[in-house]
């Protein structure tokens, strides 16, 4: 992983942060310290972030999502009208705001649009799944560049862009980046996806804001995200009834991936009070079943929720005839099965950072009764 010959200096300059923070008080939604040591930004629900604000600069820590107790990277963040404080600790310099950046996610390309900097968009990678209209212009244009394959990218094309940052997700034993290491350019490591909340890794908004020199706009869009979510949840525990839910269907002709019950989608369903068999389950990530088991688990659901991706909404005897073994299903057979095809949908370019939204959706699909006048945006039921 990027930057790991530099985890024990990281570790241990995170050590000393630690105490401040411990000793000091909660003024107007932050614990302050002394003006030397730094005020830490109160993050209410990311558990990956540490944010502190020092004289000149700010201090941003992001937590190693697969190495407890250590740091995976940590950034410092310098106004570009303001000099570069000489006592500043190790870490990444990140001249603020950012103006020309590589962004290698479609999810961030529309966080980028919706903090209103799409200016700061100067290439992308993987062009060919950012279904986001701006971006697909802007390449056409040749405003915006595209730099190839995310995991092989044209470093010539990323060095010409001259840009000042690259924003890209890290994985577990990726082996690092190869030589976008080597080019000189700050990498953002965007470990939002390895939050432990919906909630979570919607707050990293504010990050980004701080990034692009939009942290009041980002502050404003995060609270309303908590506002709508908050009373989603609340709104879903007055329902009367408790449906079972199932979700996706079969990769390929072996296995059936569905969410952990600590993973997003799984703390979803849980704000949205329903029945979700593995909602007890300790995995933030997916879960690998067979047919077998997903038919002794769920084969009387109430309601079947599926994603799949195609250049046509498929219908309900067309996904009977993709594998007979769906008839079986007790949702499949009284027409209760809504699909969200991510091929024609902004359903991955918009949920990650509003969880609201999908919370909205579910509680319409599993609560008719609460239902208001909101019509359905990603999830379908198929015909």
């Amino acid at each position: 992983m990027l930057y790991m010959n530099n985890i024990v200096k990281n570790i241990s300059f995170c050590c000393i942060l630690i105490l401040p923070t411990l000793l000091g008080s909660c003024q107007n939604g932050r614990q302050s310290s002394n003006a030397a040591q730094g005020d830490t930004l109160k993050m209410h629900y990311a558990k990956r972030l540490t944010i502190i604000r020092h004289d000149g600069y700010t201090q941003v820590d992001i937590a190693n999502p697969w190495k407890k107790g250590q740091t995976l990277h940590t950034y410092l963040l310098v106004p570009r009208t303001e000099k570069v404080p000489s006592d500043m600790p190790e870490g990444t310099l990140i001249r603020t705001p950012l103006q020309r950046s590589v962004v290698f996610t479609s999810v961030h390309c529309g966080l980028f649009e919706e903090l209103g900097r799409r200016d700061a968009v100067a290439g992308v990678a993987d062009l060919k799944y950012i279904k986001i209209p701006f971006v697909q212009e802007g390449c056409r244009k040749g405003t915006i560049a595209d730099v190839g394959n995310g995991l092989n990218p044209v470093l010539e094309k990323v060095i010409d862009i001259d840009a000042d940052a690259l924003l890209l997700s890290p994985f577990e034993n990726n082996g690092g980046y190869g030589g976008l290491e080597d080019i000189g350019i700050p990498i953002v490591e965007c470990a939002d996806y390895m939050e432990t909340s919906p909630l979570g890794r919607a707050e990293w908004i504010r990050f980004y804001g701080m990034l692009l020199g939009e942290e009041q706009r980002a502050d404003s869009i995060f609270h309303a995200i908590e506002t709508d979510y908050k009373a989603l949840q609340k709104l879903a525990q007055s329902a009367k009834s408790r449906p079972t839910v199932l979700m996706d269907k079969l990769a390929g002709t072996d296995v059936w991936y569905i969410p952990g019950g600590k993973s997003t989608i799984g703390l979803l369903l849980r704000d949205a009070n329903c029945r979700y068999p593995y909602a007890d389950d300790a995995n933030s990530g997916s879960l690998a079943l067979t047919f077998e088991t997903i038919l002794t688990r769920f084969e009387e659901a109430d309601v079947w929720l599926l994603r799949y991706d195609a250049d046509h909404d498929i219908s309900l005897n067309e996904l009977g005839n993709d594998f007979e073994g769906y008839r079986k299903l007790k949702p499949y057979q009284q027409n209760r099965v809504y699909g969200c095809n991510v091929m024609m949908s902004l359903f991955y370019e918009e949920t990650p950072f509003h969880p609201e939204r999908l919370l909205r959706e579910f509680i319409h699909i599993l609560h008719p009764e609460l239902n208001d006048s909101t019509e359905l945006k990603y999830y379908f039921q198929l015909k």
